[in-house]
């Protein structure tokens, strides 16, 4: 990536039909840590690697609550994802207060599609320089989408986010269609096991670096940090144990 006379900003094109700002926010979106999305029958599960600044911070927030019956997870800049959280928040409770009834997965996602889109489209204006993965249940069953700077929104079995994220999408291609009849914990370890795949060489996931998410039928949207996720890192090591003997 480099400077040049058509990357001023977000609403002007290059001879070669490229949006370069668009493209820019797109590389900062790979450098946010990895996160992870699977969905079955009945629940939508994501999962991601927390970041610390430095040795004296505490662990930076990836998954985030939006209604009873939504979550996101990001990956890129901290602060535009909070602008877009905060932007969903307020439309499903509009949708309570006007309609008596949770916002469906798929109009939130929509709306701030067109939210970004819009910042690829006028002057002085750049695009958010984050991507999500949103989680959801709704009368239509459970959901997870994908949304990038551009404004594209699509919908996933199966996908990842962010650093390294490929790994885990490999992983992902390779088994998605036995997620559908996974209970919820087969559901998140396998999650795990795609999580891990983006880590460093001689890192591990742990209580402090690791963040889980999901939703179904029969569940609300709950967030597990800290000491909740060692059941799953424990069932993860199980399943790696029995796979090497």
């Amino acid at each position: 990536m480099f400077r040049n006379q058509y990357d001023n900003d977000s609403s002007t094109w290059s001879p070669q039909g490229r949006i370069f700002q668009v493209e820019y926010a797109s590389e900062a979106v790979k450098q946010g840590s990895a996160v992870v999305g699977l969905k079955s029958k009945e629940n939508a599960v994501i999962v991601a690697v927390k970041r610390s600044p430095n040795e004296l911070a505490s662990y930076q927030k990836k998954i985030i609550r939006i209604d009873d019956h939504m979550g996101i997870a990001m990956a890129g800049l901290t602060s535009d994802a909070r602008v877009l959280s905060n932007y969903l928040r307020t439309e499903a409770m509009r949708s309570k207060m006007v309609y008596g009834r949770p916002l469906p997965v798929g109009r939130a996602v929509s709306a701030i599609g067109d939210k970004a889109q819009t910042n690829t489209q006028e002057y002085g204006r750049r695009p958010y320089g984050v991507g999500l993965l949103v989680i959801g249940h709704d009368d239509t069953g459970p959901h997870l989408y994908e949304f990038n700077p551009s404004g594209i929104v699509s919908e996933y079995y199966a996908y990842s986010i962010g650093s390294r994220s490929q790994s885990a999408r490999t992983n992902l291609e390779r088994n998605f269609e036995t997620f559908q009849d996974m209970s919820l914990k087969e559901l998140i370890v396998q999650g795990l096991r795609s999580l891990r795949d983006t880590l460093q060489q001689g890192k591990q996931l742990d209580v402090l670096n690791t963040s889980i998410g999901f939703v179904g039928k029969d569940s609300k949207m709950t967030i597990l940090d800290g000491q909740d996720t060692q059941e799953y890192l424990d069932l993860l090591d199980e399943g790696e144990a029995m796979d090497t003997e």
